[in-house]
């Protein structure tokens, strides 16, 4: 198997916030009301968003190839906590108890699977 390097959870991290951020401008464009169907799908909003998405990809594909099958879908969790904040930071949307409580979860249970 091969040598597990620092750098490809960075990769991997990379990718996870470049989706966020993704869906933080795919929800910017859905928000608006546009003039017609086909503006509706090509407007800067969307192409920003699917053009962080296909960066994401490449992120994660570099990310992955050098770390075991299973620490992937745990890093991938880390965009639930960046999504709640992204969203706070754009969308001015609340962090209640409820959602620290879900973050709380999800960060335990990396930091359960990691130990």
């Amino acid at each position: 198997m091969n040598e597990m390097k620092p750098g490809f959870y960075g990769l991997l991290l990379a990718g996870v916030l470049c989706a966020s951020f993704s869906q933080v401008l795919l929800k910017k464009g859905a928000m608006r009301t546009w003039p017609s169907f086909l503006r509706q799908y090509l407007n800067p909003w969307v192409a920003g968003g699917y053009f962080l998405l296909l960066g994401s990809t490449a992120l994660n594909i570099a990310g992955l190839r050098g770390l075991s099958f299973m620490n992937g879908p745990v890093m991938e969790a880390f965009g639930y906590v960046f999504v709640l904040f992204l969203s706070r930071l754009f969308f001015g949307e609340r962090i209640t108890k409820r959602k620290l409580a879900g973050v709380g979860c999800i960060l335990a249970g990396m930091l359960i699977y990691y130990l």
